[in-house]
């Protein structure tokens, strides 16, 4: 089950705004995560893949305090304030947010996309096209392009540039080590 992850940052944001968000976070979100996650996991595997662990989170978080911090002292104050105080709080929101958004068949939900997600996205995609690895993602990225490197410095090349145009392309097995 993919972790919620939250993006604030749009390219509409003023300076000040860019600086609040670059600068400050909502220790709030990852308790909620924490407990999200916790929660579809101990849920049977069938009904787990009925229930968007995003739309958990957000039904939780519209329901509990925020704790914003904007320093290491000011999260871990708000982490033990979240974890000692609002446990319980967080515990029951989650559990009613997953009653919540079980996904209806018939209902059409159109997800919310931020324009860094995108370009983090389409750069992904552009990796796995080089390196022609369909199962490549953030988690495994580091572990194939080391291994795609280790491979190329001993001249088993198993990746192809991506072109531009016609007129640019590069002959990888012509010119091997």
């Amino acid at each position: 089950m993919p972790s919620y992850r939250p993006s604030f940052k749009s390219s509409n944001q003023t300076p000040k705004q860019t600086n609040f968000t670059q600068n400050s976070r909502n220790v709030m979100e990852m308790l909620v995560a924490e407990e999200v996650e916790k929660q579809i996991e101990s849920l049977p595997v069938k009904t787990a893949s009925f229930i968007k662990s995003s739309e958990v989170a957000a039904y939780a978080l519209n329901r509990l305090p925020s704790l914003y911090a904007t320093s290491q002292k000011g999260w871990q104050k708000q982490w033990h304030h979240g974890k000692t105080e609002l446990c319980q709080k967080i515990t029951m929101a989650v559990g009613q947010g997953i009653v919540a958004v079980q996904r209806d068949p018939l209902r059409v939900n159109d997800p919310l996309r931020f324009q860094g997600d995108n370009k983090a996205m389409e750069a992904l995609d552009k990796l796995k096209s080089v390196l022609q690895r369909e199962d490549l993602s953030w988690e495994n990225v580091t572990d194939v392009v080391e291994q795609t490197l280790i491979n190329t410095s001993r001249g088993r090349i198993t990746w192809r540039r991506v072109s531009t145009s016609d007129n640019d392309t590069f002959d990888w097995e012509k010119h091997r080590l």
